[in-house]
This record gives C-alpha cells, structure tokens and sequence, in this order.
C-alpha cells in the first residue's frame, strides 16, 4: 500500500542501487500536516523504527532487522541512508544518542558503540552491556526501546504474552534502569505491558512512556497511557495484567491499591510507539510555533483490530510533568489533538504507519514510517 511517493522513491533506487532521498513533497494521498507546515520525504528506508539526531544534523534509524542507519545532513540536503553499524541480535529498533556513545536495544540485549558527531560509519563493533530476556525465548514484544538523560540509561522490555503471570524472566514488562556501561541495572517500572514509546522531556529530565494495553477486555479498554515514569518515587507498578486505568480490576479480587493511574490516555488499541517533546524555546530556523512547544508529540501506530483505530501522530499539551487538560475516563480523546494524520483511508487501506520521532536541531520534526519504509520531515511554512 505503497503511494506515488514511495514509487518515486523506487525508481530511484532501482537506478542507484542504494536508498534515495527526496525533496519533493508528497502528493495526494500522503500523511496530512495541519495548515502553515510542510512534509517532505527524505528517505526510504525499510521498516525504520527509533530515530535520533545528532548535533550536526545527522539522523540514526533503528530499524526491525539487524542493521543502524545513518541520514547524513537530515537537516539539510539528505545523503542517501547508509548502514552505520550492524547488530548481531534483532531487531536493532532501539536507539539513544550520547555526546560520544551510541545506544542500541536488541531483542536481548542493550549494545554500546564510541560515537562522534559527524561519523558516518561505527569505529568499533558493538558491545553489548546488559543482557535482557534471559531466558532466550523469543515471543511478543520483542523490541527493545531506549531513552537516556545524563548518567541513566532506561531500556523497556515488553511482555512475553498478552496477559500473563508469571513471566518468563524478571526483565519482561518492565521498564530497566541502568549506568551507561549498563551498570546496576534495575526496574524503574514494573507489571507495564509495553512500553514501547520512551523519551525524556529535556525541560524537567522525567523519563515517559507510552505503552500498549492488553487485549481481550471489555470493548473500547484497556485505554493506551502516556506516564511520566520518572515523576514517581522508587519503583512504579502500572498493574498489568491484574489492573488497569483508573484502578480498575480485570478480575473481581484483585488488588489494585498500588497501581499509578497514568496522567494521559489514548483510545485503546492505538499503540504508542514513539514519543518526542519539542523544545520550550527552540532556536533553531524552523522552530514550530508557540503552541507546539513544551507538548509531546506521539506517534500511535493504529491497531490490528477490528475496526481498524487509524494510525496517527498526536501533540499532548503539558505543563511541566502534567497535561493541561486531566484524564477524562468516560472519552480518551480530550487530552490531545491530531498532528499528522491521513494514514488510513475509509475502506481500511493504509498509506503507513508511524513509528519514531524526533526533534532536529533546527526545530524539524522527523517521523518514521515502518510500513510504508519512510522518513518524513516536517517545517512549519511561515
């Protein structure tokens, strides 16, 4: 479900040889942007995951198979992507960027690489630093998301199931803290099902995450939440598979006392992938408009369920480590407003499904696309 413009960008690469970048606009039938912005797609690059931007502009990709790509000068005229390094556990989808390392999330593992603006090519193979999902089984949710700020490094680790006690080893379900050579890893969070959406709020240094509900409940629930772990003292119980929302219990019995009730929800099945806060006072040229700064912009892949939830990119107003609007648990949609939408069409068909997202330095927002294998770059206009 591939439109014109990801066909443009197939008949580039059929006559490169390599993955293309692409100037033009997206023409009808693409992700919609609100009036006053631009989108463009800047590469293809298949089933691209987590993104990061470094200081001089280049962009990293995770992605769902083994490799790390690198977007040189993302901010200005794209080089074609190129594989940065290859991991040797999939999928390399989690990605954090430091002043001189770069952090990848395997499958089972949290890997290391020495990183420095400008590099287009890792100097060393990866290293791994902490191991995650001992047991080796692979099963549901097997990305492995980062986030860093400072000296800790956080990795989420899903669940091995929709809805199961016990789990297959002490990492499933959580959310691990841990130093930068991963040193005295930790939950930060735990019974939180999939937390596969991590960032930091560069205004407060709190750690969030957007996390995907179990299935099976009554219709319409669990709602998806958006948390700032970070907020809470100790170690955080988000209550799966016993509890949910507003300390609601699945089954009559349960003990929910303990479980945070998260600060912003989704409509269930919407499935947070990846979250970014734009800058309260960016500086750089295409700075967004007030509106937009200090909110949370969150790419909701759109659900497998039937109806079809549309997959979509959201802008969360905060202020500080709280909404501006509270949860209403009666409707799940008042606390946010659509960004980029237009993923799905009235007959069900889909154009993409976002995944990464991230703030350039320039004020640019980035937003990967897994299905449809592209980056897009989005400006506002004037």
């Amino acid at each position: 479900m591939v439109r014109h413009a990801l066909l443009v960008l197939a008949s580039v690469l059929a006559a490169t040889g390599a993955c293309a970048s692409s100037e033009a606009p997206n023409p009808a039938g693409r992700p919609a942007v609100p009036e006053g912005f631009s989108l463009v797609t800047i590469a293809h690059v298949p089933n691209v995951r987590e993104l990061a931007v470094a200081p001089n502009g280049d962009l990293l990709a995770g992605t769902l198979g083994r490799e790390i790509v690198v977007l040189a000068d993302a901010q200005g005229t794209p080089h074609p992507p190129a594989t940065f390094v290859r991991a040797d556990d999939a999928p390399a989808s989690g990605i954090a960027l430091a002043s001189d390392a770069l952090y990848v999330g395997t499958q089972f593992g949290v890997w290391k690489v020495p990183y420095r603006t400008g590099d287009r090519k890792a100097r060393e193979s990866l290293k791994r630093i902490a191991s995650i999902r001992p047991s080796g089984i692979a099963s549901d949710h097997h990305t492995t998301s980062l986030a860093l700020d400072g000296e800790q490094l956080y990795a989420s680790v899903g669940s091995s199931c929709d809805a199961c006690d016990p789990e297959l080893d002490a990492t499933r379900a959580t959310v691990q803290e841990m130093g930068l050579d991963g040193n005295g890893m930790h939950p930060k969070a735990i019974h939180i099902r999939n937390a596969i959406a991590l960032a930091i709020d560069p205004a407060t240094h709190v750690l969030w995450a957007g996390v995907a509900g179990q299935d099976e409940l009554v219709n319409g629930h669990p709602y998806e939440i958006f948390d700032p772990v970070g907020a809470h003292a100790g170690t955080v119980d988000y209550g799966w598979p016993h509890c949910y929302e507003n300390r609601r219990a699945v089954k009559p019995g349960a003990d929910c006392t303990h479980q945070i009730v998260p600060r912003v929800v989704f409509p269930a099945y919407e499935t947070p992938i990846g979250a970014a806060f734009y800058p309260l006072h960016p500086t750089g040229r295409f700075a967004f408009p007030p509106a937009y700064r200090g909110a949370a912009f969150v790419t909701l892949h759109g659900s497998w369920h039937q109806p079809l939830v549309p997959p979509r990119v959201v802008f969360v107003p905060l202020d500080g480590d709280n909404p501006r609007k509270p949860v209403d648990w009666g409707d799940p949609h008042v606390q946010w407003r659509d960004f980029l939408s237009g993923f799905q069409a009235s007959d069900g068909g889909r154009i993409g499904r976002p995944t990464g997202i991230a703030v350039g330095t320039d004020g640019s927002l980035f937003v990967a696309d897994d299905s449809a294998g592209a980056i897009y770059r989005i400006r506002p206009t004037r």
